[in-house]
């Protein structure tokens, strides 16, 4: 089932400032975006792979075929992308990808997903990000608290290892779970902002966020993307700041993340000297 996407994301200004390296909101644009098509529910797919041949979508709704929903390629910006009127939300799906070098063939997760499996499971999950906020009071006093002339003090953590949940096989606390324990705690102490270690998704828990596969979804080991924002609703509520980690400087070479996306070395460097980080092996 190939597909001529009948609906799309992308104008002509985004092909442009895509191509320019000018363009700020991609995750509004690349991903899956589940949309109203008239009178027919679905899901838009985009991924950049400038390098490749063809582009698939697999997943839990079409038996994991590669050759069933393919994705065409949008003009002169190396995007493939289209819409799937039976893929909705929770779907399980990875982008095939078959490279014009080598006869390279791979399964990707999405760069752009907003929620992933957890590991060491690796599909992505088509979700969304609705969520009602109720912390409108520190957005409209966020410019005048994080002035540089306000007092900060930061309380840095790694959100798997902070509690554990001792009468429950000593797991990890949930989002939900750490909002209002962390919000408590840190109030207590006087401290104006947490930051946490990466929360964005990753295959090895023991690399504590430093190992991403996924930039724009949180991990699921604590919950789900909703359960994240309510974790950060909490603490604006408690008039507490909230600083993200975030580390593009390397990511892990696992098959289904970022390393040799399309065939190429798209998103770390071709030369190993400048591309490879020997003491992180990533």
């Amino acid at each position: 089932m190939s597909t001529t996407p009948t609906v799309s994301l992308l104008s002509d200004d985004d092909g442009y400032l895509f191509n320019e390296g000018s363009h700020f909101r991609l995750y509004d644009k690349l991903g899956a975006h589940i949309i109203n098509q008239g009178e027919i529910t679905g899901c838009y797919f985009a991924v950049w792979a400038p390098d490749a041949e063809q582009v698939s979508v697999i997943g839990d709704f079409n038996g994991w075929n590669r050759a069933s929903h393919r994705l065409t390629p949008r003009k002169q910006t190396g995007i493939w992308e289209g819409f799937f009127p039976e893929v909705g939300k929770g779907t399980l799906y990875k982008y095939h990808i078959a490279s014009r070098f080598h006869l390279y063939r791979v399964d990707k997760a999405d760069p752009f997903s907003l929620f992933n499996e957890i590991p060491p499971k690796t599909a992505s999950i088509v979700w969304d990000l609705s969520y009602d906020w109720n912390d409108g009071g520190w957005m409209t006093q966020r410019q005048h608290k994080n002035r540089l002339d306000k007092p900060m003090a930061i309380y840095e953590m790694h959100l798997g290892s902070w509690r554990r949940a001792q009468r429950n096989g000593y797991r990890s606390l949930s989002y939900r779970e750490l909002a209002p324990q962390l919000a408590d705690y840190v109030e207590q102490l006087g401290f104006t902002h947490v930051e946490f270690m990466p929360v964005m998704d990753h295959p090895f828990f023991g690399s504590w966020g430093y190992q991403i596969t996924g930039y724009f979804a949180p991990s699921g080991n604590f919950g789900t993307p909703q359960d994240f924002m309510y974790l950060i609703d909490c603490l604006h509520q408690r008039g507490i700041g909230v600083i993200l980690d975030w580390v593009p400087s390397h990511f892990p070479t696992d098959e289904h993340g970022l390393a040799f996306f399309d065939g190429t070395h798209l998103y770390e460097h071709a030369d190993p000297r400048q591309g490879y980080h020997p003491e992180w092996n990533s």
